[in-house]
């Protein structure tokens, strides 16, 4: 029986990690403040990886849409070759200092801040036995040469930890998205490359809260799926709730774990549909390879 992690994604740069599992009852020393010797040179070296609900919170802190804080605030990166979008906190133009980072205040948006940034200097880390469906978590600590944090006296759990930085609503909120990574890296193969549309819906699922409502309130989804008009108008207004959907979307278009009922006759109109577009590219690179034919004979006369 073998363990399959994901990556560290809320670890928030590259460090030198000690390959210690901690539970959330084991202890540790460590506590940041304005007084330490360090602060805010981790904000300094940011390679932050955002999950979805880290966006929620930050857009609605700035008052902007996720639209607009994913074009202003993070930039696009991928999980692995299958190219899997993830998105990461945007830093300075010539330096990888966090954009929200005052040197005198510190955090400008700490109540809001993301969950990676939460947990330092804690990583988390979701397991999952090849043989088992449920995930395991486990945390490990992250050191870095300059942090001094490590060096003060306050020792607690790792629960108490958790506590303390407001990250447990966090991981709640964002489970099923670490799932959904897990399982897509753990199948490998077995799954194989998303289609790009299906890569497509991961980022406005996951990231781009915006769109994925439009898309979800259009009438052609509307016509697809058996939802009543009380799930449609809670998804209108509540950003949780359609995030929230947004997972189990893509657990049925990624893994085919079917949980929103499709109405008679949706799979049936989509055959088709795929069938009319697959017939037009045949058609069209027909006529590519014609004209190209046709130009050549020309050349050689």
């Amino acid at each position: 029986m073998s363990d399959e992690f994901t990556p560290e994604f809320n670890i928030p740069f590259k460090s030198v990690v000690k390959p210690v599992k901690l539970g959330p009852d084991d202890k540790f020393k460590f506590r940041c403040h304005k007084g330490v010797s360090c602060f805010n040179e981790c904000c300094k070296q940011a390679d932050i990886t955002l999950a979805p609900y880290d966006i929620i919170r930050l857009k609605d802190r700035l008052g902007i849409s996720a639209t607009e804080f994913l074009k202003t605030y993070t930039v696009p990166s991928t999980l692995d070759a299958h190219g899997l979008p993830l998105i990461k906190m945007r830093t300075m133009e010539e330096t990888p200092v966090c954009q929200f980072v005052d040197e005198e205040k510190g955090c400008t948006v700490y109540e809001d801040r993301p969950s990676a940034c939460r947990y330092y200097p804690l990583g988390l880390m979701s397991m999952r036995k090849v043989d088992e469906s449920k995930d395991e978590r486990g945390y490990i600590i992250v050191t870095e040469e300059h942090c001094m944090g490590h060096k003060e006296d306050k020792e607690q759990t790792v629960d108490e930890y958790r506590e303390e930085q407001g990250v447990k609503e966090y991981d709640d909120l964002n489970r099923d998205w670490y799932r959904i990574i897990l399982q897509k890296q753990s199948s490998g193969p077995a799954v194989g490359k998303p289609s790009e549309m299906s890569l497509q819906l991961f980022f406005m699922c996951c990231y781009d809260l915006d769109r994925a409502r439009k898309f979800y309130l259009s009438e052609s989804f509307r016509n697809s799926y058996e939802l009543d008009d009380a799930f449609f108008a809670e998804i209108e207004k509540d950003d949780i709730a359609a995030m929230k959907f947004g997972m189990r979307f893509l657990k049925q278009i990624l893994f085919a774990e079917v949980s929103i009922k499709e109405k008679p006759g949706t799979y049936e109109k989509r055959l088709a549909e795929r069938k009319d577009v697959i017939e037009m590219r045949k058609k069209s690179e027909l006529d590519e390879y014609n004209l190209k034919n046709d130009m050549y004979e020309d050349s050689s006369d």
